[in-house]
Order: C-alpha cells, then sequence, then structure tokens
C-alpha cells in the first residue's frame, strides 16, 4: 500500500503529466483538503520529492491564495537548476560564465543574456563582499527561473 506522500507525489505527477507545458500552479490547501491531510504535508512532499536534481523546480508565490508553481525541467535545464541551487555566492565572472553556457545551450536567448549580465555587474550590485556575490547568486537563480518557466521547462 502506497503513502500517502507517493498519492500526493503521484497526483501532482499527473497533474504535470497533463499541462501541456510541463507546469503547474497548485494550492496546497486544495490539496491537502483532496487527500485530507494538513498543508504542511504538501509542502513535505514537493519539497522532497520535486526538487531541481530530480527535474523540477518549485517557486512559491505570495498572494493570490498562496499558489505554488512546480515545472519539469529538460535535461540540461535541470543539470543547471540543481547547480544553481547549491550556489550560495557567485563572483561576476562565474556568473557571466554561466548565463554564457545557458545562452549557448539554447534555454535562453542573447537578449535575454545581455539583460542578465548587465543586471549582474559589480558596479550595479553596489554592496560589500561576501554580500554582493550572495545577491548576485539569488539574482541568477530567480532570473534563470523565470527564463526556465517562460520556456515551459524545455
Amino acid at each position: 500500500m502506497a503513502s500517502l506522500a507517493d498519492e500526493i507525489e503521484a497526483y501532482i505527477r499527473q497533474l504535470l503529466q497533463n499541462s501541456p507545458d510541463g507546469s503547474i500552479v497548485i494550492q496546497r490547501a486544495e490539496i491537502a483538503e483532496r487527500f485530507d491531510c494538513v498543508p504542511s504535508q504538501i509542502s513535505y512532499v514537493l519539497m522532497t520529492r520535486f526538487t531541481p536534481d530530480r527535474g523540477y523546480v518549485v517557486e512559491g508565490r505570495r498572494g493570490g491564495g498562496g499558489n505554488i508553481r512546480v515545472m519539469k525541467l529538460d535535461a540540461e535545464a535541470r543539470e543547471l537548476a540543481a547547480l544553481l541551487q547549491e550556489i550560495e555566492a557567485i563572483d561576476q565572472a562565474r556568473a557571466f560564465a554561466l548565463v554564457v553556457r545557458v545562452q549557448e545551450a539554447g534555454l535562453i536567448s542573447e537578449r535575454e543574456a545581455g539583460v542578465m549580465q548587465s543586471a549582474l555587474r559589480r558596479d550595479v550590485l553596489k554592496l560589500e563582499l561576501p554580500e554582493r556575490d550572495r545577491v548576485r547568486a539569488r539574482l541568477l537563480r530567480a532570473m534563470l527561473t523565470a527564463a526556465f518557466d517562460n520556456k515551459g521547462g524545455t
């Protein structure tokens, strides 16, 4: 017999499979009600079974009922998303190199790469080290997550 977490995971995977773009927006409370459990159980499943190394990006959204977006990534995007989750701080040269890698993989356009690099420049992020490198990592993660989302994770 499958555990509750297994059933929730299977349900979310089915929703993703039926999604034309590999992305869904769900509400914890609705799924919790469906499975007669607490919303934190849904959070547990999302945090442990829908991770970047398994090919997913999960992002919470404030307002609008507390939506959560789950995106399935293709292999290249999956590798990059997993890498990004591990980066706590990144210097300008490494950030630029990563943006170029993502562009060369065809996951973002040349224009998107240029915008990202402009936003990640040290003269734009006028902060002292090491905070500047931590902020740069958070910005890079947010921009690439948004770019993957707009591409439908593929």
